[in-house]
C-alpha cells in the first residue's frame, strides 16, 4: 500500500494528507519493516502542503530511499533546504561558537551530514569541483576544499577560483583567516608553487615575515625567478599598507644579500632638506604659483625612502648578481620605482584639455566657483606635474584669499602627486620659513600639499611634518600640518605621530581639532586600536565643537576599516547615540568596516537608518555608504537605490546619487546613468550638485564612441556653469564633475578595488574624505587618492621599459581619448551685392561698345595708331588700378603679352601656394567663448581631394607604456615573440617581461622630464642663448 501511495502522492496528496498521521505512526513503529518508505511518503505529503521543515525531517529519515540524484522538483527543493539547514548549523557552531543545538537539530544532524556527504560524492563523480568548492566554503568544510584540490587535474585554476571566493564572498573575518592559511598551504604543495597568488593571501593574513622569505628565496635563485619576485613586489606595493611594507623591509634586513654602500648617509633626516629663506626668496603668495617649480632642477633632492638602510655584510659567498637583484627588489618595495613609472606614464600621456579650464575661468563669478575651478585644474592635471594653467592665469589666481588660498595652494599637491624626489623644493615658496612674506594660509596649504604628494608613502617627510606641527602657532598652518601628517603617515600606526596629533586635538581649537581628528584616523587606518577608538569617542562626547566631532567621527570610521564583524559593537553603540553626528559616525563605521564585502547585513542596517533616522545628515550618509559596501558588484546598486533616488527627502536623493557615483565609478553603467541623468534637473540645487559629481565619477575616461553620454555630459557642465541663473551649488558640482571626468590628463580612473580584486585602501579613504566637502571645501582634494592610472607598463629584468608594442583588438576609436573642445570661427557678415536688372546690364554693354568704337576711330588717323590703340584697349580692359605699360623702343619688340604674362604668372605662384597651404591647415582657434564639443575627430578639408577615408582598422598597436582602460584589458595581447609576460597582460598595471633573446640589443623607452613633455623638452630650448649685441653709441641718425 505504501509503495502504491508513493507513486500516487504527487497527484492525490490532498486525500492522503487526511491520513498523514497514520503514515507517521508507521514510520515511528520500529518493528515495521517499511518505516523508511513511510517516512518518504510523509515527506512528500508535507512538501505538497508547504511544510518544508517537516518534509526535510522525514526525507532525512528515509535514508537511502531519498535519492538525491533524482531530478524531480521535490528532490531539488529538499536538497536545497538540506543545504540551507546544514549551513545554518555550521555557522552557528563555528562563527557564533554555539555548541548546543535544539533536540530536533540534534536528531537530524548526523543524517543531515550524511546527505551532504552523498551530495559531495556526486560532485566528485561528475568532476564538478567548482560547485563543490563553492558549497564547501559556505559550509565551512575546509576538508572538502582540500579534497577537491587533490582530485582535480587543474589545481592552479581551482585554487585561484577558491581565492576569488575568499576575497569576494566570505564575510566572516575569522573563517577568512583560516581559509587563507589553507590556501597558502595548498599553494606550497604545488609542483610549481604560485608565489604571486600566495603573496596575495599573505597580505590578507598580515604575514610580512613569510612574504619576505618568499621574496628572498626567489631573488637568490636565478635571474628568471627574480622576475617573479619583482612582480610580487609590485603587487605588494599596490595592495599592502605602509605598515606591511615596512615590516617586509625590516624582515629583509637580516638577509645576507642586504648591503649598504660605504659612506651611505641615507639616515639623514629629511628635515635637513627643508627650505630656508635663502633658498626661496620668491613670494609665497598663491600668485607666484610658478616660482617653486622653476627652480626644481637646481634644488637638492629629498632623500628617498629608506630603501638602502640595510645591514652590512662582508660575506663573499653571496653572489654579486644576487645582490644586484636584491637591491632592485628593495627599490620596488620602497615604492620609488612604482611612483616613478606612474609619473612617467602620466607625464608622457597627458591629454588634459586646457580649453575647458579657460571656459570655466571665463564663466566663474564668485569665490566658490573660483575655488572649484582651481580644484578642477588639480584633478585634470593630477600626477602630470603640469601647472601651465596656473602659470598662465596668475592674476586670476590671485583672487583667492584666506581659506581659498589654502585650498589653491593645496591643489599643487594634486598636480605634483608622486613627484616626491623634488617635493620640498617644489613647495619651497609655500612652506613655513623664518622670514616674513608668506601668509599662514599659504603655509598651511603647502604642508597639506606636501602630504598629498607623499600620500600613503610618506616616510621621507613624516619627521619634517612632525617638526612643523610642533613649531606652528597659526591656526591654518596647524590645520594643514595635521592633514599633511595624516596623509604621509597613513596606515602606519606610528605612536609618536598619533600622540603629536592628539596633542593638537586636546587644544580644543575647532579648525585644528577637525583636521587632528581626521588625521588620527588616517594614522590608525584599519588598525582597530581600542585605545585610539576610546580616545576619539570620549573626546567627541566631551567637546562642544561640531567641527571637532565631525573630524573625530570620520577618524573613528577609518580606524575600523576592513575589520568586518569586529566593528559591529562599536557601530551599534554609535548608532544608538543621541548625538546625530555620532550616529553619522556609526553609519560610516559600518561602511568602512564592510567596505567592498557586499554584506547583506550591512546593507540592511544602512537601509534601515536611511529611512528611519530623524537627522538628514545621517540619512544622507546611510544611503551614500551603500556604495562603499557594494562597489565590487556595481550592477546591483542601481536597482537598490532607484526608489531612494525618487524620495521626497532631497538628502536621500543626494545620497542615492553619490552611492551610484561611488559604486559605479568608471563603469559607464547605463542603468546608473539613466537614474542620474534626470537628477541633474532636480528642483533642489544640492541634488543637482551631487548628480553632476556622480556622473563625472561614472563617466570618467569615457569618450563619445563607447559612451555617447560622455560628450553630452561635458556640454551640460559647460552650460550649467555659463548659465547666470543657475544656483552656485549646481555650478560647483558641474565644475568638479568636469574636472573628475578628465582627471589625471585623461589617464586615470576611480577604482575602489585593485587589479587583483582586493579593496583599494587609499582609494576608499580618498572617496570617503572627499564626501566631507559638504562641510569643508579643502577636503575635496582627497579624491586624488582614488585616482588609479589605467596603465600597462612592461619592464625588463633591469626595471627599464623596453620598446615593445601591445595589440588592442578593438577599433582605435572605441577606446581613444575624448576629442578636444573645438573652437568655431565666427563668420563675418559679407556685403550683399546690389541686384542688377537684365535690361540695365544690356544698356551698359551697349554704351561701352560705343565708347570703344569711337576711341578706335579717333586714333586710327594718328601715326602708329595701331600700337597705341592696342595699349589703350589693354589699359581700359585692366581698369584704373592696372599699372601703366611702358613704351617699347622700335626694333626690340617682343610678342604681345609674353613678358607681362610671365611676370603675372611668377607673381601669382606664391599667392596660389599660400592659398593652398592655408586651405590645408586647421582653422586657427577663435575666441574661446565660441567653443563647442564634438565626439568625432575633426576632419581637415584640402579643397582638392575627393577621396573618402578608408574603413577603420579592427585593432590598434599601443607603445609601451600605454593607456589601457578597464573594459579594454581583456582585448590586449603582447606583440612580437621576444618578450614573454610573467603574468597575463590582461590584468594591466606593471608587468615584468621575460626576454627570450637576451643576447640581442634592447631598445629602451627614453624618460621624459617633469612638468610634461612640452617645450621644456624641445630641441629649441636646448640651443645656446644668442650672444648680446656689440657695444655701440646711440645717435639720432639711427632712427
Amino acid at each position: 500500500a505504501l509503495s502504491k501511495l508513493n507513486t500516487l502522492v504527487d497527484v492525490f496528496w490532498p486525500e492522503i494528507s487526511d491520513s498523514v498521521s497514520k503514515i507517521e505512526m508507521l514510520h515511528e513503529d520500529r518493528n515495521f519493516p517499511q518505516s523508511k518508505l513511510a517516512a518518504l511518503v510523509a515527506s512528500k505529503v508535507y512538501y505538497h502542503l508547504g511544510a518544508y521543515d517537516e518534509s526535510l525531517f522525514f526525507a532525512l529519515h528515509a535514508d537511502e530511499l531519498f535519492d538525491i540524484d533524482d531530478s524531480a522538483e521535490y528532490v531539488e527543493t529538499i536538497v536545497c533546504k538540506c543545504i540551507d539547514r546544514y549551513i545554518k548549523n555550521r555557522v552557528a557552531q563555528i562563527d557564533e561558537e554555539v555548541t548546543e543545538l535544539d533536540e530536533r537539530d540534534e536528531q537530524i544532524r548526523a543524517k543531515l551530514e550524511g546527505v551532504i556527504n552523498r551530495m559531495f560524492e556526486r560532485c566528485f563523480e561528475h568532476r564538478q569541483f567548482k560547485h563543490a568548492v563553492g558549497i564547501a566554503i559556505d559550509m565551512r568544510r575546509l576538508d572538502i576544499l582540500e579534497r577537491c584540490v587533490q582530485l582535480t587535474s587543474n589545481k592552479d585554476e581551482l585554487l585561484n577560483y577558491s581565492y576569488r571566493l575568499t576575497v569576494q564572498v566570505v564575510q566572516n573575518r575569522k573563517f577568512r583567516q583560516q581559509l587563507l592559511q589553507t590556501l597558502v598551504r595548498l599553494y606550497r604543495q604545488l609542483q610549481q608553487p604560485d608565489f604571486v597568488s600566495m603573496s596575495q593571501c599573505l597580505i590578507l593574513l598580515d604575514d610580512p615575515p613569510h612574504t619576505a622569505e618568499i621574496l628572498e628565496r626567489l631573488v637568490s635563485r636565478s635571474e628568471d625567478e627574480a622576475l617573479t619576485a619583482f612582480q610580487i613586489a609590485f603587487d605588494l606595493y599596490e595592495n599592502a599598507s605602509q605598515q606591511f611594507m615596512q615590516r617586509v623591509h625590516t624582515a629583509l634586513a637580516a638577509s645576507p644579500l642586504a648591503r649598504r654602500p660605504a659612506g651611505d648617509d641615507a639616515a639623514a633626516a629629511p628635515a635637513a632638506a627643508a627650505p630656508s629663506a635663502s633658498e626661496a626668496d620668491a613670494d609665497a603668495d598663491v600668485d607666484t604659483a610658478a616660482a617653486a617649480p622653476d627652480a626644481a632642477s637646481t634644488a637638492p633632492k629629498t632623500p628617498p625612502p629608506q630603501a638602502e638602510e640595510m645591514m652590512t655584510t662582508d660575506s663573499s659567498e653571496v653572489d654579486e648578481a644576487a645582490k644586484e637583484r636584491f637591491a632592485r627588489l628593495l627599490t620596488i618595495l620602497s615604492g620609488e620605482k612604482v611612483i616613478q613609472l606612474h609619473l612617467q606614464f602620466l607625464i608622457r600621456n597627458n591629454r588634459a584639455d586646457a580649453r575647458y579650464l579657460d571656459r570655466l575661468r571665463e564663466s566663474v563669478r564668485n569665490s566658490i566657483t573660483h575655488s572649484a575651478t582651481v580644484t578642477a585644474n588639480g584633478f585634470m592635471h593630477a600626477g602630470t606635474t603640469s601647472d601651465q594653467f596656473l602659470r598662465d592665469n596668475l592674476e586670476w589666481l590671485g583672487r583667492a584669499t584666506n581659506w581659498a588660498k589654502f585650498a589653491a595652494t593645496a591643489s599643487l599637491g594634486c598636480i605634483h602627486r608622486g613627484h616626491e624626489t623634488e617635493s620640498l623644493r617644489l613647495m619651497a615658496a609655500y612652506l613655513p620659513r623664518n622670514s616674513a612674506g608668506t601668509t599662514a594660509y599659504s603655509e598651511g596649504g603647502g604642508l597639506y600639499a606636501l602630504g598629498l604628494i607623499h600620500a600613503n608613502h610618506g616616510s621621507a617627510v613624516t619627521d619634517y611634518l612632525l617638526q612643523q606641527l610642533s613649531g606652528a602657532t597659526a591656526e591654518p598652518v596647524r590645520h594643514g600640518a595635521c592633514l599633511g601628517l595624516g596623509l604621509a603617515a597613513m596606515g602606519t600606526a606610528r605612536q609618536d605621530v598619533y600622540e603629536a596629533i592628539k596633542l593638537s586635538l586636546y587644544q580644543d581649537d575647532a579648525i585644528v581639532g577637525e583636521a587632528a581628528g581626521l588625521a588620527m584616523g588616517l594614522v590608525m587606518l584599519g588598525s582597530s586600536s581600542s585605545a585610539a577608538v576610546k580616545d576619539m569617542v570620549s573626546y567627541a562626547k566631551e567637546t562642544q565643537h561640531d567641527k571637532i566631532i565631525r573630524g573625530l567621527a570620520v577618524g573613528v570610521a577609518l580606524t575600523m576599516y576592513g575589520r568586518l564583524e569586529e566593528a559591529d559593537l562599536l557601530a551599534q553603540s554609535l548608532l544608538e547615540d543621541k548625538d546625530p553626528i555620532l550616529r553619522w559616525s556609526g553609519v560610516y563605521t559600518v561602511a568602512m568596516a564592510y567596505c567592498g564585502s557586499g554584506s547583506n547585513s550591512a546593507v540592511r542596517r544602512l537601509l534601515h537608518y536611511a529611512v528611519t533616522d530623524t537627522s538628514d545628515d545621517v540619512r544622507r550618509a546611510a544611503v551614500l555608504s551603500i556604495g562603499f559596501v557594494l562597489f565590487k558588484s556595481p550592477e546591483q546598486v542601481p536597482d537598490l537605490v532607484s526608489l531612494l533616488a525618487e524620495s521626497f527627502n532631497p538628502h536621500v536623493r543626494y545620497g542615492a546619487a553619490m552611492a551610484l557615483g561611488i559604486a559605479c565609478a568608471g563603469t559607464a553603467l547605463k542603468e546608473a546613468i539613466n537614474i542620474l541623468d534626470p537628477m541633474t534637473q532636480d528642483a533642489v540645487h544640492f541634488v543637482r550638485q551631487g548628480a553632476l559629481i556622480a556622473l563625472g565619477m561614472v563617466l570618467i575616461q569615457q569618450n563619445g564612441v563607447n559612451c555617447p553620454k560622455a560628450g553630452e555630459f561635458r556640454e551640460l557642465c559647460l552650460k550649467v556653469v555659463a548659465d547666470k541663473h543657475e544656483d552656485v551649488m549646481a555650478k560647483h558640482g558641474a565644475i568638479l564633475g568636469l574636472g573628475i571626468v578628465d582627471a589625471g590628463g585623461r589617464n586615470v580612473t576611480i577604482s575602489l578595488q585593485t587589479r587583483t580584486g582586493q579593496s583599494n585602501m587609499a582609494a576608499a579613504v580618498g572617496v570617503l574624505v572627499f564626501q566631507q566637502f559638504w562641510y569643508w571645501y579643502p577636503l575635496t582634494h582627497f579624491l586624488c587618492l582614488a585616482f588609479t592610472p589605467t596603465s600597462l607598463i612592461g619592464l625588463n629584468k633591469a626595471l627599464e621599459m623596453p620598446q615593445v608594442q601591445f595589440r588592442s583588438n578593438a577599433k582605435p576609436s572605441t577606446f581613444d581619448y575624448p576629442p578636444p573642445l573645438v573652437t568655431q570661427v565666427e563668420k563675418k557678415k559679407e556685403k550683399v551685392e546690389t541686384a542688377v536688372l537684365s535690361i540695365t546690364a544690356k544698356q551698359k554693354r551697349k554704351e561701352q561698345e560705343k565708347k570703344k568704337t569711337a576711341a578706335a576711330t579717333a586714333h586710327q588717323n594718328q601715326p602708329g595708331g595701331s600700337t597705341t590703340a592696342a595699349a589703350a584697349t589693354a589699359t581700359s580692359a585692366s581698369g584704373p588700378a592696372a599699372a601703366p605699360v611702358p613704351s617699347i623702343p622700335e626694333g626690340k619688340e617682343t610678342p604681345a603679352g609674353s613678358e607681362t604674362s610671365s611676370a603675372t604668372t611668377a607673381a601669382a605662384a606664391p599667392a596660389a601656394a599660400a592659398s593652398t597651404e592655408t586651405s590645408t591647415k586647421e582653422p586657427a582657434p577663435a575666441s574661446k567663448s565660441q567653443g563647442t564639443l564634438t565626439d568625432k575627430p575633426a576632419t581637415v578639408s584640402t579643397g582638392t581631394s575627393t577621396d573618402k577615408p578608408g574603413p577603420e582598422p579592427n585593432f590598434s598597436l599601443l607603445s609601451n607604456p600605454c593607456r589601457v582602460m578597464r573594459a579594454q584589458q581583456r582585448l590586449v595581447t603582447l606583440e612580437g615573440g621576444r618578450y614573454q609576460p610573467v603574468k597575463s597582460v590582461t590584468i594591466g598595471g606593471i608587468i615584468m617581461l621575460r626576454d627570450r633573446r637576451p643576447d640581442e640589443k634592447e631598445s629602451l623607452v627614453p624618460t621624459v622630464k617633469a612638468h610634461g613633455p612640452t617645450s621644456a623638452n624641445s630641441k629649441e630650448d636646448d640651443l645656446p642663448e644668442p650672444p648680446p649685441p656689440e657695444p655701440f653709441q646711440w645717435s639720432d641718425d639711427m632712427l
